[in-house]
């Protein structure tokens, strides 16, 4: 089944157009930008958690405790057990012989539906499935609304591509064997009226073989692994820790993950412990750089951030790039000096305002060229448009972009709305 556009690709390409390949006309307006993105009523993009393992495993027992840490935020749980096809009255009279654990016992298009519209800011009707009756209520749903947080719970939700595409993070619980099936064998004969015998030789038949089949092979495409589930407080309070931080970005940050906001741009280079002796003789244990470093900055603007960075990298070569802005396409390469032993370094590529992200483009390409590789570059600037952060972050997804600030959008001439106006006329003393 074809992936839809996520909304905020929707949203980009709708409110540019053909922007996003250098081509916009330098006429258009800023009416269906502007709207885009400064919409105090649209719906922010909740994010969304896959909880995956073994049957019995601990999954809702993790997810129980990630909601009660993030009590001051919206968080709504979604388990892959309300998607349960219900059973034909042929498949009811062999009841036993049904596999409940086959992708094929879901209704995995209904479950994408329900997770792309709760991404989109939409409320669902989630099935209820009655596990004594092997159907769904006909006149009963659970009623879900839009969240900061989605969290989506099954044995089986990493194994579908399309639904994990949906995901901001995945984690799988993984739990000893033996213990997940004592926990099976009290869960089912307590909550679903079986006896024991049943619960066993359904495990044998159907559960021990789609988890070494389906389950199991899933684990890789896991984030975070949780071993010994709900014991294991340490993971949960880290992986707490980082959708706090996560939940704090900006939407785009989310999407992107090599997109970053308030940090520190020498933060995201490789560096080694070093030693060094103090002129009292103490030793001091510090770190160095380990790989050469070199700035580049995109004339005129980015010669702004020269100083700043060479007060922090003594003796840093930087290397200059020109491009001529000819309405939006900054596709015009004027001049260019760089280091000639580039290709070996790490790049800090410097332009002070991310706008349509075309410049930038055209830089990042010439960089590339030259044999630096592409996870090498880090595009420092102030403050950055929606548009740019998208435009670049979607065509260069190993290069990392540090920003201060991510404005609401860019207005008919290409300006960062609010922004700060033409950076290097103010900062040059050029401007009129």
């Amino acid at each position: 089944m074809p992936k839809e556009k996520t909304s905020i690709d929707y949203v980009m390409e709708k409110a540019s157009g053909p922007h996003f390949s250098g081509l916009r006309s330098p006429t258009a307006t800023a009416t269906a930008t502007s709207t885009a993105f400064s919409d105090a009523n649209a719906p922010r993009q909740p994010f969304v958690i896959g909880v995956s393992g073994g049957t019995a495993s601990g999954k809702t027992t993790v997810c129980d405790m990630i909601i009660q840490q993030l009590h001051d935020h919206r968080v709504v749980l979604v388990n892959q057990d309300s998607f349960y096809r219900g059973l034909t009255t042929e498949e009811l009279k062999r009841v036993h012989e049904y596999n409940f654990d086959h992708p094929d016992a879901f209704d995995t298009e209904q479950l994408l539906d329900c997770i792309e519209k709760l991404k989109d800011g939409q409320s669902v009707q989630v099935p209820i499935y009655d596990f004594k009756r092997h159907q769904r209520s006909s006149n009963s749903f659970r009623q879900v609304n839009a969240s900061d947080v989605i969290i989506l719970e099954g044995i089986l939700v990493f194994h579908d591509q399309c639904v994990r595409n949906l995901m901001n993070m995945k984690i799988f619980v993984d739990t000893d064997a033996d213990v997940r099936l004592a926990r099976r064998i009290r869960r089912d004969t307590v909550e679903r009226g079986r006896d024991v015998s049943s619960v066993l030789e359904q495990y044998a038949k159907f559960v021990k073989p789609a988890f070494d089949g389906f389950v199991l092979p899933s684990k890789k495409y896991a984030d975070v692994i949780i071993p010994r589930g709900g014991e294991n407080h340490v993971a949960i309070d880290l992986i707490v820790q980082h959708l706090r931080t996560k939940l704090g970005q900006h939407d785009l940050c989310k999407i992107y993950p090599n997109a970053y906001v308030v940090e520190h741009g020498l933060g995201h280079l490789p560096f080694t412990e070093k030693q060094v002796i103090t002129p009292t003789a103490s030793v001091y244990t510090g770190v160095d750089f380990c790989k050469k470093l070199c700035g580049v900055s995109i004339v005129r603007s980015g010669e702004s951030m020269e100083n700043a960075l060479r007060a922090c990298c003594k003796g840093i070569k930087i290397g200059k790039i020109l491009i001529h802005r000819d309405g939006d396409n900054g596709k015009h390469l004027i001049y260019e000096k760089l280091p000639k032993d580039i290709s070996e370094r790490h790049v800090l590529l410097l332009d002070p305002v991310l706008a349509t992200g075309n410049s930038a483009n055209h830089a990042i390409e010439l960089l590339i060229q030259k044999g630096v590789p592409e996870s090498h570059i880090i595009f420092l600037n102030l403050i950055s448009a929606p548009e740019g952060i998208h435009c670049v972050c979607k065509r260069f997804p190993s290069l990392k972009i540090v920003t201060s600030e991510i404005d609401v959008a860019l207005n008919g001439e290409f300006r960062v709305i609010p922004g700060m106006g033409e950076f290097g006329d103010r900062y040059f003393g050029t401007d009129d």
